[in-house]
């Protein structure tokens, strides 16, 4: 699954997506590296060494995306052919809907849900025809639970959840294996990175991220999901992977529960309110 296979990671500059970098490639996997900023997936590729591909593109840019695919793909071609791809790269958002311009939904729909959606239509004919291959989706538990202050965030990353759940159902007699992943709050910058009403960088992360789950933790439950056979797997801990249980089990008392929070001040407490 992993030694000589080569695997694809979007959003591979930082976070997540360098973390799983580092964790597949410590298993012998042969790595794409990609992202917006190539200098970032330069260090990225120093650190897990290897010699990866650094392919960097806008993730929105999807004129160019079957030539970025046949510039993967050719490179892959020697060590077996692509067969893992890290849907990884996206955007967050930190304002409540009520204040949110259309723009922001845009952007951040296009960038967190048409384009892994993109890159994966690509890509599954490929995966097909090589005789299977493994596909791993980073959603969120805001994709889950319909976080407040994250409505564009949550409905991207909620239809992530749809599509890749589909695809599983269609091509696991194809050999190709799907892993959903829901983190909750990760030790990244998506809370800094994130856009506010305005489509403006926040600029700035709050205490839920900055006292998440380091980034290399997060990887290596992935990976080991994956060595696992799991087709989902809930990356959160105490409050937040209770709000993804209870989503299943008990919607209403989470619907209140949500609306509780932002009652008490979630938004001016992250700074989305004046």
């Amino acid at each position: 699954m992993f030694a000589s296979k080569v695997w694809w990671i979007t959003g591979a500059s930082s976070g997540i997506g360098a973390a799983l970098a580092e964790a597949l490639a410590a298993k012998g996997a042969k790595l794409i590296l990609s992202g917006r900023n190539e200098a970032a997936l330069a260090e990225v590729a120093q650190r897990v060494g290897g010699d990866p591909l650094i392919l960097p593109f806008e993730a929105t840019d999807f004129a160019r995306l079957p030539q970025i695919v046949e510039q993967a793909a050719t490179w892959a071609a020697p060590h077996g052919g692509l067969y893992g791809l890290v849907n990884n790269a996206g955007i967050s958002q930190r304002s409540l809907a009520i204040d949110t311009e259309f723009g922001v939904f845009e952007k951040i729909i296009a960038v967190d849900l048409l384009a892994p959606i993109a890159l994966t239509q690509q890509l599954l004919p490929r995966f097909a025809a090589n005789g299977g291959g493994k596909i791993v989706a980073i959603s969120s538990v805001a994709g889950i639970i319909g976080a407040p202050l994250r409505a564009a965030y949550s409905a991207a990353k909620a239809g992530i959840i749809g599509y890749h759940d589909s695809v599983r159902a269609e091509t696991a007699h194809l050999g190709i294996g799907v892993l959903v992943v829901a983190p909750g709050s990760v030790r990244t910058n998506v809370s800094k990175n994130a856009l506010d009403g305005k489509a403006q960088t926040r600029g700035f992360s709050d205490a839920a991220i900055d006292n998440g789950m380091p980034a290399d933790v997060a990887a290596q439950r992935i990976v080991d999901a994956l060595e696992a056979g799991q087709r989902e797997l809930i990356l959160a801990e105490g409050g937040e992977a209770m709000s993804a249980q209870l989503r299943r089990s008990n919607p209403d008392q989470l619907f209140d529960l949500m609306a509780q929070l932002v009652a008490n001040g979630y938004a001016k407490q992250l700074g989305a309110e004046n």
